[in-house]
C-alpha cells in the first residue's frame, strides 16, 4: 500500500518552505535537517538559525507515517472485504449469468478508476487551478496498465484459489518489488534488508494460512495461480514505476493528486478497450439491473479504492516502495484479525509465531533507523 526511505536509493531533496526536508533516506536512515542561513536585509551573511531539533524531526516523520499507515489500512482492509464480497456472494442469477456470480472482474476495475479520475480531476483543479498532471501522459502510461492489470489480476483470482492462498501471495510482494527497484532504477540493497523481507514474508505467510479457513475457500487451481503471479508483477512495477516518476520529474512537480489524475487518465481508457473487447457490458448492464445490492458494493468499493490511491501516491512519494509494501504486508495480517473477532476465528500459537516474527522485525528495523538517526 514501499521502501524506507527513498527507494533504498538517493531520493530527491523535497523542498518546502525553504527547509530540506529529507523524511527518511538511504537504507531508511533518518537525516538531521541542514540548517537554514538567515540572510538580513542588505544581503550580507547572517548567523545560522536554530533547525529543528532531531527529536522534532523524528516526530514530524512518525506523525506522517502513522497517517500513511492509518490512511491504507482504513482504505483497503475495507476495500479487500468488499472486493471478496463481490467476487464470492451469489446473487441472483440472470439470463446470462445463471451462476448468480459477478460477471465481470474488469467492469469493478472500472468501477475504482471512474471514481477515481473525478477526484483527482476535483483536486488538481483547486490545488493548481488546471488540469496538468506535471508530467507527460505516456509517462504515467506503463504505470497505469500495470496497475490495472493487477487488479484485474487480483479479482479475477478469486474465483479460483482460497484466501489463504491470495494472502500468501500478497504478503509475498516486497522481496518482487526490491527486484523491480534493481530492474527499473538500478537500485541495490544490502543483504540484511532481503534477509529481513524474506523473514516478513514468511511471518506474514505463516500467519495467514494458519489462522483463515473457510468453508467458502475455492479449490486452488493452475489459472488461479496464474492470476496471482500476474497480480505480484504487475504490482510490484506500478509502484517501482511511480516512483521512477518522483524521481525524474521531481517531487516539488508532481504532487499525489497530480499522480492519481495522470495514473487513472491512462487506467481508465485501458479498462473501457477492456470492456468493449472482452463484450461485458451488456452482460454487466443485465446483472445490475437485477441485482443492485452488487452495484451499491460497487460504489463502496470505488469509494475506498480512491481514497486508498491518494493514500498510496503520498506513502510512496514520502517513503518510498519498500515502506510501502510493509505497511500492505501487515494490512494482511490486520484483516485477518479483524476476521478473526467479527467471526469468532481462532488464532492459534502457529499463527501468533508468525506475528511475532513479522513485528518482531518491523521493531527490529525501527530500532536500527532510530539508533542511526541519533549518530
Amino acid at each position: 500500500m514501499k521502501r524506507l526511505g527513498t527507494t533504498m536509493g538517493d531520493q530527491n531533496v523535497y523542498v518546502r518552505n525553504n527547509l530540506e526536508m529529507r523524511p527518511l533516506t538511504k537504507g531508511g536512515i533518518l537525516e538531521e535537517e541542514p540548517k537554514e542561513t538567515a540572510i538580513p536585509l542588505g544581503g550580507a551573511p547572517g548567523h545560522l538559525s536554530p533547525s529543528p531539533q532531531p527529536e522534532e524531526d523524528f516526530m514530524r516523520t512518525v506523525a506522517k507515517f502513522l497517517m500513511c499507515f492509518v490512511g491504507l489500512q482504513t482504505s483497503y482492509l475495507t476495500w479487500g472485504y468488499m472486493q471478496e464480497l463481490i467476487m464470492t456472494t451469489e446473487f441472483n442469477p440472470t439470463e446470462r449469468t445463471p451462476d448468480g456470480k459477478f460477471p465481470s472482474a474488469a467492469f469493478c476495475v472500472f468501477s475504482n478508476r471512474f471514481l477515481a479520475i473525478i477526484v483527482a480531476v476535483i483536486a488538481v483543479k483547486l490545488r493548481h487551478g488546471s488540469l496538468h498532471a506535471g508530467a507527460p501522459l505516456i509517462a504515467f502510461s506503463p504505470c497505469a496498465l500495470s496497475n490495472t492489470l493487477s487488479s484485474w489480476c487480483q479479482y479475477a483470482s478469486l474465483k479460483y484459489v482460497s484466501f489463504p492462498v491470495q494472502t500468501v501471495f500478497k504478503s509475498s510482494k516486497i522481496i518482487p518489488v526490491m527486484l523491480m527497484g534493481r530492474l527499473l532504477q538500478g537500485t541495490s540493497y544490502p543483504c540484511k534488508q532481503y534477509i529481513e523481507a524474506a523473514m516478513i514474508t514468511a511471518g506474514v505467510a505463516v500467519f495467514s494460512v494458519a489462522s483463515k479457513t473457510s468453508d467458502r475457500d475455492s479449490a486452488t487451481g493452475l489459472t488461479g495461480l496464474l492470476f496471482l503471479l500476474g497480480y505480484i508483477t504487475f504490482d510490484s512495477f506500478t509502484s517501482q514505476w511511480q516512483s521512477k516518476v518522483y524521481k525524474k520529474y521531481g517531487k516539488a512537480n508532481i504532487d499525489p493528486y497530480q499522480m492519481m489524475l495522470g495514473v487513472n487518465s491512462s487506467a481508465i481508457c485501458f479498462t473501457i478497450a477492456g470492456l468493449v473487447v472482452s463484450g461485458d457490458v451488456p452482460v454487466v448492464y443485465e446483472f445490475l439491473n437485477k441485482n443492485p445490492d452488487a452495484f451499491m458494493y460497487n460504489i463502496v468499493t470505488a469509494i475506498t479504492s480512491a481514497s486508498g490511491q491518494l493514500c498510496i501516491f503520498f506513502t510512496i512519494k514520502e517513503f518510498g516502495p519498500i515502506v510501502f509494501t510493509i505497511i500492505m504486508t501487515t494490512r494482511q495480517m490486520l484483516s485477518i484479525c479483524i476476521s478473526a473477532v467479527i467471526f469468532g476465528h481462532t488464532i492459534g500459537s502457529i499463527s501468533l509465531l508468525g506475528a511475532g516474527l513479522v513485528f518482531g522485525v518491523l521493531f527490529f528495523q525501527v530500532y536500527r533507523k532510530f539508533q542511526a538517526s541519533r549518530k
